[in-house]
């Protein structure tokens, strides 16, 4: 089996490789690995008080960055290393003030993981949700460091509770402790005879609490919405789009911010071409008086989470593909979220569909019926805000049991 993990690792720099060729992001995936040895060294001491952060892409990062902050504030002298493995986390936080080092995780490999390991000689790792690497997990088993996941998630779907996932159930051995999000993913743990758990909660609940008490002010925005009633939709595809083109065409006199979660020109022109009134934030300030438009298209990187301060309800994109996105940030701010139907993995979205402030869609008629009930039922937006106040406290748990 190990000999299949080093085989799908190489094959899937190879393809990644090839990609390349015409992605922009399998680009920065290998360029930013480009002589990444030489950029850790030239950052990094081994005889510095080291903690490595590694997250999987961008929304990690948040789910983590409670935790990393409130480390670094208490333990000013500490250096925070932080990985990424996507570009999408990597180019959007690589100048993050709080770290010490940001680069690209460099694949997973016996040399790799034992080089980055001498390089870095971190006093532990924390690893946020998943992202199982053999080779890093085994090197820092081997080096004694602790190693520790947080807001862990897991299902009972998942190979490591198959009768054929033993290889992968020998990853999970190198956790020193996980800090896992609920009770069924603590009792899996403990199926498979890991007893070194702790059901902490979710620390993006912290994040995004935060976030909505002091929200960044973004002044072009407040001035667009111009006191209307605001439909924000957050990181859409191209099916969410379609879908919202009956909201516009209904609610005249609602404003709607679509904030795609890519920001390409292509998929850029192809919203422009659903709502050709609609103006780019980047044009905003060109705009003239009197000829306002109804609808804003996002097109940077993030605004997102502090765009849900000026709305009254969210549309969350993602749940016509491989699942939804973050509903959190919205119902901090008291939003109640309708998404489409891939939301099964998302505990959080179940729990707010249990408590009226979510709802989950398939069609233009069911939509409509959604943002028609939240848009004259008040109690679903207290009902949000509500369920995320009541939901923090992961961050003081897991620092509570960290030996720093």
């Amino acid at each position: 089996m190990l000999l299949l993990y080093t085989i799908g690792i190489k094959l899937y720099n190879l393809i990644i490789w090839i990609f390349a060729f015409f992605n922009q992001k399998a680009a920065q995936f290998i360029l930013g690995r480009k002589q990444i040895f030489s950029q850790i060294a030239e950052k990094v001491s081994p005889n510095n008080q080291n903690i490595w952060f590694h997250f999987a892409s961008l929304g990690e990062f948040e789910q983590g960055r409670p935790v990393l902050e409130k480390i670094k504030s208490l333990h000013p002298q500490k250096k925070i290393i932080v990985t990424f493995f996507s570009p999408s986390g990597y180019e959007i936080r690589k100048n993050y003030a709080l770290a010490d080092g940001i680069f690209y995780l460099p694949l997973d490999s016996s040399k790799n993981a034992k080089r980055f390991i001498e390089i870095v000689n971190p006093e532990m790792a924390i690893f946020t949700k998943y992202e199982f690497w053999y080779y890093y997990f085994k090197a820092l088993h081997k080096n004694k460091i602790p190693l520790y996941l947080i807001s862990g998630i897991f299902r009972k779907e998942q190979i490591f509770f198959k009768g054929y996932g033993g290889f992968y159930r020998d990853i999970l051995k190198c956790v020193t402790h996980f800090f896992v999000q609920n009770e069924e993913s603590d009792l899996l743990l403990k199926s498979i005879g890991l007893s070194n758990t702790t059901i902490s909660g979710d620390t993006r609940f912290d994040r995004v609490f935060e976030n909505a008490v002091a929200p960044k002010q973004l002044p072009e925005i407040a001035a667009f919405c111009a006191g209307a009633p605001v439909l924000v939709c957050g990181s859409t595809w191209p099916e969410d789009e379609k879908l919202l083109t009956s909201l516009a065409a209904k609610y005249l006199d609602w404003k709607l911010i679509i904030a795609p979660h890519e920001i390409d020109d292509g998929h850029i022109q192809s919203i422009q071409a659903l709502f050709p009134q609609a103006i780019k934030f980047s044009d905003l300030k060109s705009q003239t008086p009197g000829t306002e438009s109804q609808i804003l298209i996002i097109n940077n990187i993030g605004m997102l989470s502090s765009l849900y301060q000026y709305g009254k309800v969210a549309y969350i994109g993602g749940g016509f593909g491989v699942g939804i996105h973050n509903t959190l940030e919205a119902a901090a701010f008291g939003l109640p979220v309708i998404f489409g139907p891939k939301y099964s993995k998302f505990q959080e979205a179940k729990d707010l569909i249990a408590i009226d402030a979510a709802k989950s869609i398939s069609s233009n008629e069911e939509l409509i019926a959604a943002f028609e009930h939240f848009n004259r039922n008040d109690e679903s937006s207290i009902a949000a805000k509500k369920y995320v106040n009541s939901k923090q406290g992961a961050t003081e748990i897991i620092l509570s049991s960290i030996n720093l």
